[in-house]
Order: C-alpha cells, then structure tokens, then sequence
C-alpha cells in the first residue's frame, strides 16, 4: 500500500506587490495554521518516509514548520522546481518517478493544480483545498506508477478551520 499527502501551502502575505510570487513568505495567519495543522499530523501519527517541496518561500516555510511538529529532519525536506505551479499531469509524472521504497509521500504544493491532483486521484471531488489543507489518499498498489491509473482512497482532508 502507497500512502499520499497532498498539501497546499499555508496563507501567504500579499503585502507587498513588488515581491516576487517564488518569495511571497507566509502571512501572520500562515504562521499560525502551519503549526496547527503539524501538530494534527503528529497527534495522528503522520510520518511521511519522505517531503518533497515546491520552491517557493510559502510552501517551503509550511513544509518546514510542518517538520518541526512531526519529527522530520528539515535537512531532508526535498525541493523539486516541477512542483511550483504544477498541472496535475506534472505532479503525476512526478510521483511515476519515485522508488517504490517509500511508503508514504507528503508533496507540499499550490492551486490550482494541488486540488485538481487530488481531485483526479480519488472519486470525491473537492472544489478547494484551502490553505495549509491537507490529504490523505491511500493506494492498493506497491508500485507509485499505478496510482494514476485507480482511484485512491481519501482517508482524510483536514484544513485549519476544522481545529477553530
């Protein structure tokens, strides 16, 4: 069995318009969240054999401070330029190459793309991941280039406003 976390990123700051969107950090309510959701993961024991990460300052700061709650290195955290502003279809190509090793797999990424690989991966169809959400989707394969290939099941999908 394959298990996937799919994140959105926490609330970024849009603050200043100047700032590229590669380095928008996270907001006060980002910071906020980010920490609330970690802390969820650890209470359910959520330990991920590996975090792969976009780029970007919002999702990398979320993947961080999600380490920081579940016991995972920071150093460890993967940064993978394909997942910033990804399409499904990349994000699919993307989990075809991971070695069948891992077991489990969080990717930390952004919208549009991040709900519509969830949404493309398991029969529920959920219009947004809201900020700092997370899923779970579990396969029935061994082998992560399958799981494009059936539904997956969608185990649970948190987001900050479910803890306030």
């Amino acid at each position: 069995m394959k298990t996937l976390y799919l994140v959105r990123h926490a609330k970024s700051s849009w603050k200043d318009s100047d700032t590229d969107d590669r380095e928008r950090p996270l907001n006060k309510r980002g910071e906020h969240d980010a920490p609330v959701i970690g802390k969820h993961l650890k209470k359910i024991n959520v330990k991920p054999s590996i975090i792969i990460s976009s780029p970007a300052k919002r999702a990398l700061s979320t993947a961080k401070i999600f380490t920081s709650e579940i016991d995972y290195e920071k150093k460890k955290i993967i940064i993978d330029e394909n997942i910033y502003l990804a399409t499904p279809e990349e994000l699919s190509a993307l989990i075809d190459k991971l070695s069948n090793d891992l077991n489990s797999v969080m990717i930390v990424g952004h919208n549009p793309g991040i709900t519509e690989f969830l949404n493309y991966l398991c029969k529920e169809n959920i219009d947004n991941m809201p900020t700092c959400s997370v899923a779970c989707i579990e396969f029935q394969t061994d082998n992560w280039s399958n799981i494009c290939d059936q539904k997956g099941k969608l185990k649970f999908f948190e987001y900050p406003k479910n803890f306030y």
